[in-house]
């Protein structure tokens, strides 16, 4: 059974960081690639980043680029985004997403999704 679990959210300060994890399991971890999303109240889903497993490559959303670093640890199968310089934008639950290979900007082309993890930025 593939899972994906998600944690290290939390309330922080403007200008603060967040490491959030995403444990996965069930899955050959290097056939997979792992993209963070997250959607605030009223809003869209956002792609925010990907990472693809097999060689590490990865992607950042302009809205994130330069302040989130995505990598990944394969002894522990977890992957980590890096959220430094946060900004009360920011704010919104953060889900971690699995698909076969390649990374993707459409949560509709994952098949696996972790429960999320809420993060909030105060001004």
């Amino acid at each position: 059974e593939v899972q994906l679990v998600e944690s290290g959210g939390g309330l922080v300060q403007a200008g603060g960081s967040l490491r959030l994890s995403c444990a996965a399991s069930g899955f050959t971890f290097d056939d997979y690639a792992i993209g963070w999303f997250r959607q605030a109240p009223g809003k869209e889903r956002e792609s925010i980043s990907c990472i693809k497993l097999s060689d590490s490559s990865t992607y950042y959303a302009d809205s994130v680029k330069g302040r989130f670093t995505v990598s990944s640890e394969k002894v522990k199968n977890t992957v980590f985004l890096q959220m430094n310089s946060l900004k009360p934008e920011d704010t919104a639950g953060y889900y971690c997403a699995a698909r076969g290979y390649y990374c993707s900007a459409y949560g509709s082309q994952y098949e696996y999704w972790g429960q999320g993890t809420q993060v909030s930025v105060s001004s």
